[in-house]
């Protein structure tokens, strides 16, 4: 049997085997002979720009081989370089994370699941309480309900697994009631805990499933339809959903998102946003020069009329002027969260 590789430098992580990266696909068959990942009888693939995609071709169907260069990565991720900043390989792939909205027909194995679920449940818990569950959903046809639903997203039905993270203040109570004492936490406290936890796991998925070449895009949208989701999933008093994740083999890799720089999110020592309109400003320049907000983008058109030249900051005003699942607490407060 034929297997390809990307060898090229520390990537590993592009061996495949019928179309699964070998490193996953071991388990189940072994591996006979390798040959250079290479386009259809081209050459070898050459290695990826500064922004993470081979040269010449704008986005491509294979996992390709992650930076090495520090500057050109970070400058990928932010727009700008940051002066003096060694990434450790070890967190590379985690900077050249990319979002995966397009999936192949091939199927995530069970085996597999199972093992990337069981890495979000080594993520840290609040005093070891666990307070999350896990909806996994496979049937297609209940998936593209929820796609459906969310109307926008269609892409959604086309992921071979679809996971909602839950909060989950149930359990608490039931092992309350095991042991004959009250569950004295029905609070705001708890909420947040559950909704922490759970995203917590989520991310380690995120992560775990990047590091084997599946890709994940996370759906808030589900609490926007969650009178429909909850009860397609059953879900019982005390749990919520937080969110969605399409899980499934990438179509292409997406460029990597800009993210707003560093000196805008993080602070020492104290919180100072006295320079935030200057670094906005800057931001907006650099998102516009690479990827300019699409109309189809632009948020609340109903509300403010549709322009061009709208950067992200203002995208991001118009989105937030507008109240967004404004019955989010009246729904928890049905479900028995006291949120006092």
């Amino acid at each position: 049997m034929a297997v390809s590789s990307c060898r090229i430098g520390r990537c590993g992580r592009s061996l495949r085997v019928g179309g699964i990266p070998a490193r996953v696909a071991g388990w189940r068959r072994r591996i006979v002979s390798f040959r250079p990942c290479r386009k259809e009888n081209g050459p070898a693939s050459p290695r990826p720009d500064a922004h993470g995609a081979h040269a010449g071709h704008g986005q491509d169907t294979g996992r390709k081989h992650r930076m090495t260069d520090s500057q050109a990565l970070l400058q990928a991720r932010f727009g700008i370089g940051l002066p003096g900043v060694e990434v450790p390989d070890a967190i590379s792939a985690l900077i050249d994370r990319r979002v995966t909205r397009r999936y192949t027909d091939q199927d995530v194995p069970d085996p597999l699941l199972d093992a990337l679920l069981a890495a979000a449940q080594s993520a840290p818990a609040k005093s070891d309480l666990q307070q999350y569950s896990v909806i996994v959903l496979r049937d297609r046809a209940r998936i593209k309900r929820i796609a459906d639903w969310i109307g926008t997203m269609d892409w959604i039905a086309t992921a071979p697994v679809f996971l909602v993270w839950c909060g989950d203040m149930r359990r608490g109570q039931r092992l309350c009631a095991l042991h004959d004492m009250p569950h004295a936490n029905n609070n705001l406290d708890t909420f947040l805990n559950t909704a922490v936890d759970c995203t917590l796991a989520m991310g380690q998925f995120m992560a775990a499933a990047d590091a084997i070449g599946l890709g994940t895009c996370p759906i808030s949208y589900v609490r926007s339809h969650i009178e429909r989701v909850s009860p397609l999933l059953g879900l019982p008093d005390g749990v919520y959903p937080v969110a969605g994740l399409t899980v499934g083999w990438p179509v292409f890799r997406r460029p990597v998102s800009m993210r707003l720089p560093p000196r805008v999110v993080v602070h020492r020592e104290h919180y100072d946003d006295s320079a935030l309109a200057d670094a906005i400003t800057d931001y907006d320049e650099r998102r516009r020069a690479r990827e300019p907000v699409a109309p189809g983008s632009l948020k609340n058109t109903d509300v403010y009329p549709p322009r061009e030249g709208v950067g992200w900051s203002e995208n991001v005003a118009r989105q937030l002027s507008v109240p967004e699942r404004f019955g989010f607490a009246a729904y928890l407060k049905t479900k028995g969260f006291d949120l006092a």
